[in-house]
């Protein structure tokens, strides 16, 4: 990264920048790099540790995946988020461990600070340390709430409540296919189809080729209530 701009980036994401060393703001500066992901493109991979993540466009997924292939999303990062579960070896100090896959969901520009530099400055950098387990445990509360979901709530719910999160995003017409979401949601594509098509028998939605129209948002907040 160029040094004029280095500082302006990291004081803009990692609010620890001015607690470092001279020499360790050169690391960093010197570790980051930016790279550009397509739609669906692998990111991150479990067994790497491709660097601590910022995203400047776009859109990524985080995901575990079982032997049988099946995936349980546990997270989207949008632009502006900073993503450090991608970046293993900065935390194997604090004995965390995370099998995790980060797809781009959507075409992305990304800013990548190598996972060995950074893992180095925070192991020296008490502020980079707290830094990084706060942002840790963030994402890792975000995916104990999704197997909280999964564990206790009633899969109608759980659609309720993704369909009114993505509203949110997208407004009442969502582009999602039926495969998508049971990707989002770890279950299978027939679930889905099934619930999906009560919703619409209850007129709560309408649906057509990879799109979903909420007609009732009322009475899916009832679903999650």
């Amino acid at each position: 990264m160029d040094k004029n701009a280095c500082p302006i980036f990291f004081r803009q994401y990692f609010p620890f920048w001015d607690k470092l060393t001279p020499a360790q703001q050169d690391t960093l500066c010197s570790a980051t790099h930016s790279f550009s992901y397509t739609k669906g493109e692998n990111v991150h991979g479990t067994g790497g540790c491709t660097g601590v993540i910022v995203i400047e466009t776009g859109c990524l997924r985080g995901y575990l995946l079982s032997e049988e292939g099946r995936e349980v999303t546990l997270f989207r990062a949008y632009p502006g988020e900073v993503i450090i579960l991608s970046a293993p070896c900065a935390l194997k100090q604090e004995g965390i461990s995370f099998d995790l896959m980060i797809d781009a969901e959507e075409d992305s520009s990304l800013l990548i600070v190598e996972g060995s530099s950074y893992a180095r400055v925070s192991s020296e950098n008490i502020y980079a340390e707290t830094f990084t387990l706060r942002q840790t445990a963030a994402r890792l509360s975000d995916a104990v709430w999704v197997m909280q979901q999964i564990l206790f709530m009633r899969f109608d719910r759980r659609l309720a409540a993704f369909l009114l999160e993505e509203s949110v995003r997208q407004g009442t017409r969502l582009s999602l296919t039926h495969d998508q979401i049971a990707r989002y949601m770890g279950t299978a594509r027939e679930v889905v189809t099934r619930m999906l098509r009560y919703f619409t028998a209850e007129k709560i939605i309408r649906q057509g080729r990879g799109v979903i129209e909420l007609t009732d948002v009322e009475k899916l907040k009832e679903y999650v209530e």
